[in-house]
């Protein structure tokens, strides 16, 4: 995908992306219905939305001995995200720290939730109550991972379960019994994530698949590149994570910034952050994104980032960035 045409090489009746300049105004914050929508099968999304592993500690997701991050604040800013237009949420039972889950905290600030938000969950991984990572859930073990899932965040279905999984086996049987409760009305909905093409294809077989959430960003290698076309042609949201932290994943963005990220950002008075944000959106209408924070002040900046309108000569800039985030 070439930077020139990458807000228009998909198209859909559903994506109000534009390529005008919109300056953010300094009278009001920006909201996210700047960044444009899609749709989640019938749920309309801004395609700016929030994504809650980082709401339960303070520093790395998953870290041992993480200290568990102060409620209020992460109430705070779970209210202060659909204030902003977020309606769209990423989560997962399995994001947790002692004292904390991302589930619990995401009822307690937002129910009863609005019509318009889409919680979106994923499934497979699971964890043990010390932390660690237990082995992915079979397809028998699903169902009670969907449950845990509506307890926690006090629904009586959800509205988007994505199965993650690790590795290149066949998914068919474990996302055949998310198609089984799909059909139960327990889901109404069905993702993937951290998947190869060859997956999305066996998945489609079984039941409707709505959205991608893979690892994604700056310096993204070339199939991932073609993988997030062959999303946009299929009407299949991609959604990538890590695109903010990139190889730094769990502990968050760290380490030198590349210099071309640094000069467009300074060109448009913004973070090294909120350029990653843009650059993503810019790749099709069918490209969401999830930004992670428990910091109010980076909330804001996150949802202002899709009021961004990158040109031609910094989408060329932006994609001289080199390495695979």
């Amino acid at each position: 995908m070439t930077s020139t045409t990458s807000t228009t090489s998909t198209t859909s009746t559903t994506s109000t992306i534009s390529t005008t300049s919109v300056a953010p105004t300094t009278s009001q914050a920006v909201t996210a219905a700047a960044s444009g929508t899609w749709r989640l099968g019938d749920l309309a999304v801004n395609r700016l939305g929030f994504g809650a592993m980082r709401l339960t500690q303070d520093g790395p997701a998953f870290a041992p001995g993480a200290a568990p991050s102060d409620r209020g604040r992460a109430i705070g800013v779970l209210r202060r995200a659909v204030e902003l237009g977020v309606n769209h949420i990423d989560t997962a039972a399995f994001y947790f720290s002692p004292l904390r889950s991302a589930n619990e905290l995401i009822n307690a600030a937002l129910a009863p939730y609005p019509d318009d938000l889409v919680i979106t969950t994923k499934v497979g991984p699971g964890r043990a109550l010390s932390g660690e990572f237990l082995p992915h859930a079979t397809p028998e073990q699903l169902r009670g991972q969907v449950e845990e899932n509506l307890r926690q965040l006090g629904r009586d279905h959800l509205d988007v379960v994505n199965l993650r999984i690790v590795g290149t086996d066949s998914i068919a049987e474990r996302f055949g019994a998310l198609a089984e409760l799909r059909r139960e009305g327990l889901i109404r909905h069905l993702g993937l994530s951290n998947v190869r093409p060859g997956h999305l294809a066996e998945a489609q077989a079984i039941a409707p698949v709505v959205c991608v959430q893979n690892l994604y960003g700056l310096g993204a290698a070339p199939e991932q590149e073609a993988f997030l076309r062959t999303c946009g042609e299929q009407g299949v949201a991609y959604v990538p994570f890590y695109s903010i932290a990139g190889t730094g994943r769990e502990a968050g963005a760290s380490g030198a910034e590349h210099p071309q990220v640094l000069a467009v950002a300074r060109a448009h008075g913004v973070g090294a952050a909120e350029i990653r944000l843009a650059w993503t959106l810019h790749r099709g209408p069918h490209v969401l994104a999830i930004p992670g924070t428990g910091n109010p002040d980076h909330l804001a900046a996150n949802v202002a980032a899709g009021a961004l309108r990158l040109s031609a000569e910094d989408l060329a800039a932006l994609d001289s960035v080199g390495g695979t985030d």
